[in-house]
C-alpha cells in the first residue's frame, strides 16, 4: 500500500462531509493482524474526548495539518500539551499506557498515524472523562450529546 497526498486528499473530504468531522483508514492488511494501525483525518471542531488506554501506548504522527494532543490528571486538569506539526519540533508522540489524553485538530486537512498495541477494543466508559467530556468540549468545540457520543465511539 502506498500513502501519497492523493489518499490524504481523499481522507480529508469524507472526514469534512462527516458529522463527526473525521474519518478513519484501517491500514492492517488482514482479517488476523491484530495490531491497530489507522490513518486518522480529523478537522477541526471534531469531538475526540479525554480518554485513556490502560493496555496499550498510543502512538501518533502528524503527516499534515496541525494537531494538540494534551494531557490530564485524574481530575481533568491539562498537565501538559503538545502542539504536533510535521516538519517541526514535534511530529509526532507515544502516548503512555493509561494517561489520560485527548487530541484537537488545529487546522483543516490534518491526518494523523495513529498504532496501538494489540487487537481493537473499544473504551469502556471508565476509559473516557465523561465529567470534563460535557465542560470542555462544550466551551471549545461544537456540542454533542454524551448518548450520541457513547454511539459513535464505536465508529472511530
Amino acid at each position: 500500500m502506498i500513502i501519497d497526498q492523493k489518499l490524504l486528499v481523499e481522507l480529508t473530504a469524507k472526514a469534512k462531509e462527516s458529522p463527526r468531522l473525521r474519518t478513519a483508514y484501517d491500514l492492517r492488511t488482514t482479517p488476523n493482524d491484530n495490531s491497530q494501525r489507522i490513518l486518522n483525518a480529523v478537522e477541526p471542531g471534531t469531538i475526540l474526548p479525554i480518554h485513556r488506554h490502560r493496555s496499550s501506548t498510543e502512538t501518533i504522527v502528524v503527516l499534515r495539518g496541525r494537531v494538540r494532543q494534551s494531557y490530564y490528571d485524574d481530575k481533568g486538569n491539562i498537565t501538559e500539551s503538545f502542539e504536533l506539526v510535521p516538519m517541526s519540533g514535534i511530529v509526532g508522540m507515544s502516548v503512555p499506557v493509561g494517561q489520560w489524553h485527548a487530541l484537537e485538530s488545529l487546522e483543516s486537512g490534518s491526518v494523523i498515524l495513529e498504532t496501538k498495541d494489540g487487537a481493537y477494543a473499544p473504551l469502556t466508559d471508565e476509559d473516557i472523562f465523561l465529567k470534563t467530556y460535557t465542560s470542555f468540549y462544550h466551551v471549545h468545540l461544537q456540542r454533542q450529546s454524551i448518548d450520541d457520543y457513547r454511539w459513535n465511539r464505536f465508529l472511530w
